[in-house]
């Protein structure tokens, strides 16, 4: 079916829009699949010029089948024009077109990113794992996918949800569409989702579990979605910190297209892998840092074996009280034996535990990368990055912790330090991919430590 033809002969996407009584958004989503729903076609077989080979050329038997059998099929409710559908556990469902690979229906918690660039390095954070992302900013995939920008080998997020259609890749460094790149990880989209209700939905009513279905078959069972959305568990007492690390390795890379120049006097680092964003090891190694990477679950004795000057604790995602049933003991050893430590995200909240501390589930999370945090000494404002969905609990704080972050947006803690040991941390994520850098500095503080205590033969 040339579809581009028929809206031709029929005078145009207005004309064509009118006489089948649809909207413009319809017709352009006719573009995209390439195909007009069979019902519209007694519309159209009344223009002149338009012959029924016109509508059935180069549309397969299976394609035609699937569309009968979605119009006819009672139990299936899915309305014309959608493939996929976005099921909340509170009864929500919304209607879409599926975009990248078949699933029968990925079940998680469902969360909002407010970043109006950096997609791809969003969807392969590890820190989004267990998690479904609504992007807030309407135009996704427009630039398409390449390479450099993974944060990780695989996608992290279970699924993206989107406003728009994904449109061709507008951009010199696009290797690769977003929905074919989308189909290669093995997860789906979803496009034409009011992302604004959901925004709002989570806003006021906190995170919420969903299932996102684009089964191959074109059947949806709404209520059987529903039912695996009311049955997931959520993320809290959920170590999903196992489930993304990856095995010990010499991290080398640094930051791409850096101007500062390359230290001498490196300092040996372990960063512990909870869910580390690849960007973040390059900004140690761009600080100065010689970095081994560990696995999440290694033991003090093996960190300490590697005799580091630091150790750096990442991001990661789930819930930080299950992580650290085996991450914090190894951190109070590390913390024992004098070592320096700076955390970020998950792995501030996993200091702030060893400390002393306790975390919490937040009622809205912070995602993307425009939040406003403040620097409490310094009355310095930085615009950062941000994904989380658990925070520190201030009140629980030891005498010996101090408050050093604040978030502007809701008041909660974003960063602490220990006031008789080399150890802080932040909630945020300083490395800022994607996102600005504002923060960067922490990572040469981290080196600063280091070096001071060299210098004094600590």
């Amino acid at each position: 079916m040339d579809i581009d033809r028929i809206i031709e002969k029929a005078g145009g996407a207005d004309e064509i829009a009118a006489l089948a009584g649809v909207g413009l958004e319809a017709v352009r989503k006719w573009r995209q699949s390439r195909m007009v729903p069979t019902k519209h076609w007694p519309a159209l077989l009344r223009v002149p010029g338009i012959a029924l080979q016109d509508l059935t050329a180069d549309l397969t038997t299976t394609e035609t089948q699937q569309e009968q059998e979605r119009e006819t099929d009672v139990s299936n409710p899915c309305p014309p024009g959608a493939n996929a559908a976005l099921v909340l556990a509170d009864g929500t469902v919304l209607w879409g077109r599926g975009f990248g690979a078949h699933t029968e229906g990925a079940v998680g918690e469902l969360c909002f990113s407010t970043g109006m660039t950096g997609y791809q390095e969003t969807l392969t954070d590890p820190s989004f794992a267990g998690q479904i992302v609504t992007f807030t900013f309407p135009h996704i995939g427009n630039v398409g996918t390449n390479a450099d920008d993974n944060e990780a080998l695989k996608m992290a997020a279970l699924g993206a949800v989107v406003k728009e259609d994904i449109t061709a890749p507008a951009s010199w460094r696009s290797h690769e569409p977003f929905a074919a790149w989308l189909r290669d990880h093995g997860r789906a989209g979803i496009s034409g989702i009011d992302t604004r209700a959901i925004t709002r939905t989570l806003r006021d009513n906190g995170p919420q579990t969903a299932i996102l279905a684009f089964p191959e078959n074109g059947r949806i069972d709404t209520d059987s979605l529903l039912n695996r959305a009311r049955q997931w568990p959520g993320l809290e007492g959920m170590d999903l910190a196992k489930e993304v690390t990856r095995p010990k390795r010499v991290w080398t890379e640094g930051v791409w297209h850096s101007t500062k120049p390359v230290r001498e006097n490196r300092r040996r680092v372990v960063a512990m892998d909870y869910g580390a964003k690849d960007n973040i090891l390059r900004c140690l190694v761009t600080a100065g840092c010689d970095v081994t990477v560990l696995p999440a679950t290694a033991t003090a004795e093996e960190i300490l074996e590697l005799k580091p000057e630091g150790v750096f604790l990442s991001n990661g995602p789930g819930d930080p009280a299950a992580t650290g049933t085996y991450a914090v003991p190894a951190i109070r050893k590390v913390l024992d034996a004098n070592v320096p430590v700076f955390g970020i995200c998950l792995g501030h909240q996993l200091l702030a535990q060893a400390l002393g501390g306790k975390t919490y589930k937040l009622e809205r999370g912070h995602r993307g990368a425009n939040q406003p945090v403040k620097d409490v000494e310094t009355g310095r404002v930085e615009i950062t990055s941000q994904n989380h969905g658990f925070a520190v609990d201030e009140e629980s704080l030891p005498a010996d912790v101090k408050v050093t972050h604040v978030s502007l947006f809701d008041g909660s803690n974003e960063g602490i330090a220990s006031t008789t040991k080399d150890a802080f941390s932040v909630q945020y994520h300083p490395e800022a991919s994607p996102g600005p850098s504002d923060s960067f500095y922490l990572f040469e503080r981290f080196v600063a430590v280091m070096d001071r205590r060299a210098k004094a033969g600590a």
